[in-house]
């Protein structure tokens, strides 16, 4: 295979992905689409589409196949690696106030959308398994480590466990992992036509997140973004994905485990990020202009990024 066909291989998996988004920023520049649709389609996926969709993949998965613990564990190292790599660069390089938005823009990843569809993409049934399990790792991560690292900035704040506790147990997406693994582990089946019912319902998922994605895009946000916010992105989008990655390689892992972490590893600041930021009264623009640059930066970084890996023949 040459260059060319490779990279147009790697094309047919981004590209899919990432014209969703594009098509959502359209719409709404079109005002085809409002914040109000946005707003209840972002509801809709969160709360009931995307949880059957990871119910469904882990119900229909080989858990001795999906069930990679040592991808797991590895995953959380990482991500507590990113959290601590992207908070000692900030400690130096950032102003307090903006500190704690900084180091959540760089490290926390929409692994829950983003990173999902291009599993899903590249690896198809195995990519929506195993990355549904690492789903069930990163969001306790991401929301314990995004609480902290705000709290520890952010005036009259403090780490409220008990709340976090409570958000993370409500998870409409952790409900979903652990309602699915007794009928995994026990093989116990399901009507066919609730299967197909449940199917038609989790196709919703991944093209209305994404438009809903893209429709929050704003552009002219980004003609304002800061050296912070750029510093961060780069963090997000380069730095942290490539040194995970190489980390992954190095300690073993190789073919459609590396493909994974990298994906995961590799995509965009979380919309939630923002909304985390919002709650506290912290500064808003900066989380918005991260999320932005970060979701448009994608569409390069994680082509070339996987066009590379394979060119390495590391995946």
């Amino acid at each position: 295979m040459n260059l060319l066909e490779l990279f147009a291989r790697t094309l047919d998996v981004t590209l899919p992905v990432f014209a969703m988004v594009f098509v959502g920023l359209g719409l709404k520049r079109l005002r085809w689409i409002d914040s109000a649709f946005v707003s209840t389609a972002s509801a809709l996926v969160f709360k009931a589409t995307l949880p059957t969709l990871i119910f469904l993949s882990l119900i229909k998965a080989d858990l001795s196949v999906a069930l990679d613990v040592s991808l797991m564990l590895f995953f959380a190292a990482a991500t507590l690696s990113q959290f601590l790599l992207s908070w000692a660069w900030a400690h130096y390089r950032v102003e307090r106030k903006d500190r704690g938005i900084y180091v959540q823009g760089a490290f926390r990843g929409n692994c829950g959308v983003v990173g999902l569809a291009l599993a899903a993409g590249m690896y198809g049934n195995y990519g929506l398994s195993a990355g549904s399990l690492l789903l069930g790792v990163v969001i306790v991560m991401y929301n314990a480590l995004s609480v902290v690292i705000l709290a520890f900035y952010q005036p009259g704040q403090s780490t409220d466990w008990r709340s976090l506790l409570k958000h993370v147990a409500k998870n409409p997406l952790i409900l979903s992992v652990f309602v699915a693994l007794p009928f995994t582990t026990l093989s116990i089946p399901l009507p066919s036509w609730l299967i197909t019912s449940g199917d038609y319902f989790a196709s919703l998922t991944l093209p209305l997140a994404l438009i809903c994605i893209g429709a929050t895009l704003s552009v002219s946000s980004m003609r304002d973004s800061s050296k912070v916010a750029l510093s961060a992105s780069w963090m997000k989008m380069v730095v942290l994905p490539a040194i995970s990655t190489a980390a992954a390689w190095l300690v073993g892992f190789s073919g459609a485990q590396l493909g994974l972490l990298f994906l995961f590893f590799a995509s965009p600041s979380a919309a939630a990020s923002f909304v985390m930021v919002k709650a506290i009264g912290g500064n808003v623009a900066l989380a918005a202009n991260i999320i932005a640059i970060t979701t448009l930066m994608a569409s390069i970084t994680v082509t070339l990024g996987i066009f590379a890996l394979r060119l390495l023949g590391w995946i």
